[in-house]
């Protein structure tokens, strides 16, 4: 979505693309008019509108958003449900359809202040171990 700026799409293929295609167009109209890269917390509020106006008959996929502040660098985690409603949680986040697997492994791995590499371990055998106990999640 930008520099860094982050959006994961997880759900229906077709919806997938048809929320990436209406999220590109509303932060390009976004720039144009402000001016300006738009922050990781607008742009969750974007996205949270865009599954909001469609509740009662929702897109079927989830987002997981990733960014910095173009402005401070501080960084900013969050993720959307089928019908917009945001988590912001501290410490990590996570979707999709070996979410609860992800979720476990990501509460007994993680710890505050993790260095690059060990945090990129801890990424790595979360997901790896969530692929091998989902059966719909695609191997990588």
């Amino acid at each position: 979505m930008g520099p860094k700026l982050y959006c994961g799409l997880s759900g229906l293929a077709t919806d997938v693309q048809t929320v990436a295609q209406r999220l590109k167009f509303r932060i390009n109209m976004y720039e144009l008019r402000e001016g300006r890269r738009i922050k990781p917390k607008t742009f969750s509020s974007v996205v949270s509108n865009i599954l909001y106006e469609r509740r009662f008959g929702p897109y079927f996929t989830e987002a997981l958003i990733a960014g910095l502040d173009p402005i401070t660098n501080e960084p900013y985690i969050a993720s959307t449900d089928l019908i917009g409603c945001i988590s912001e949680p501290e410490d990590f986040v996570v979707s999709g359809t070996c979410e609860e697997q992800c979720f476990g492994m990501c509460e007994a791995l993680w710890e505050p202040d993790l260095g690059p590499d060990e945090l990129f371990e801890v990424i790595s055998q979360a997901l790896v171990n969530a692929f091998d106990r989902d059966a719909s999640s695609e191997k990588l």
